[in-house]
């Protein structure tokens, strides 16, 4: 394969993805409103085509204009995103589907391609745009690439559970970065041994590519870090990188209470754990990278940003009130 077209391709994942496909040579172009800088304007070897990928008419003129070997779906939010992008894109190599481990409808440890249930998704579910019904739509997604395999198109999909890195505008992450940096006692929720599997941006990139290239239609992979760190240990990876020392604090509902804080108002926490087995991606060639050096820089993108995720955590008052409280104990 020669051509790809990233449907996306400025923000996140997508904009990893062009420059993971342009170190192996290929073509790109990026299909997209416009509505975000474009970080590869100056780059003559992206092409752009302006389109909105919710109209029809603009995915068949891009489908004409670049005829591209391999389309990768960055931005399909609705399952008819994906029925019509399966439909328009249907000679091409491979249609790759960026779909989400929260498509997952069972709580197995850890969640296996083909055997963990998808969420359902109902008609309502499926017009819907709020992020109760993310998961739903993405499973209904995944349906929709399977059933253009089923019809001879070479579509598959890739889930990926929380993903993080440079140029991550969620601020997920730099939120505990921010924390770290900021305070010598951290406040973790539950007992620190929380797990919710993350991923590597970079790392996702890789997958999207080798999937086009190595994997098999009617076939969903999972990515994510291949060595899982709990939420204290991802604290303890942090402050390595910034090299300084902190004092996690662990606090049960009790605790923060006090603060009137709940477990759940802390981003990254989920109280059971959603793991995502990476062997079947894995035995395509695909190597994750190590979360030390991940994590190094992802805290080194933060640092060089103005994000500090502040919308995605309690105020420090709040948890000075259950740090005090932890001290007369």
């Amino acid at each position: 394969m020669d051509d790809a077209l990233v449907i996306g391709g400025t923000r996140f994942i997508g904009r990893h993805l062009v420059e993971e496909l342009l170190e192996h040579d290929y073509d790109v172009t990026i299909l997209n409103r416009g509505s975000h800088e474009n970080p590869f304007a100056d780059d003559d070897r992206v092409d752009r085509v302006e389109g909105d990928r919710t109209n029809e008419a603009a995915l068949e003129a891009a489908a004409t204009t670049v005829d591209p070997d391999a389309v990768f779906d960055c931005v399909a939010y609705q399952p008819r995103d994906v029925r019509e992008a399966t439909r328009i894109f249907a000679d091409c190599e491979a249609y790759v589907y960026v779909s989400s481990g929260s498509a997952y409808g069972r709580e197995d440890i850890p969640k296996r391609e083909n055997e963990t249930p998808l969420e359902p998704c109902t008609p309502d579910q499926a017009t819907d745009d709020s992020m109760e019904t993310y998961g739903n739509r993405k499973a209904e997604g995944d349906r929709a690439v399977f059933a253009a395999a089923e019809q001879g198109v070479n579509a598959m999909s890739v889930r990926p559970p929380v993903v993080y890195g440079p140029h991550d505008y969620t601020e997920r992450l730099d939120w505990w970065i921010d924390r770290v940096n900021r305070f010598d006692r951290v406040v973790v929720p539950g007992d620190g041994t929380n797990v919710w599997h993350r991923a590597y941006v970079e790392d996702v990139a890789s997958a999207l590519r080798i999937v086009a290239e190595r994997g098999e239609p009617d076939e969903a992979y999972n990515v994510g870090d291949r060595r899982l760190v709990t939420l204290a240990e991802m604290v303890e990876l942090i402050a390595d990188r910034l090299e300084t020392d902190v004092e996690i604090v662990t606090a049960g509902p009790r605790e923060l209470a006090a603060g009137d804080i709940e477990l759940d108002d802390y981003v990254l926490y989920r109280d059971y754990p959603h793991v995502l087995s990476t062997a079947k991606l894995a035995d395509l060639g695909w190597e994750a990278t190590s979360p030390t050096e991940a994590m190094d820089r992802a805290v080194d993108a933060h640092l060089e940003s103005d994000r500090d995720g502040s919308e995605h955590g309690p105020e420090r008052d709040a948890e000075e009130r259950v740090l005090g409280i932890l001290d007369t104990v």
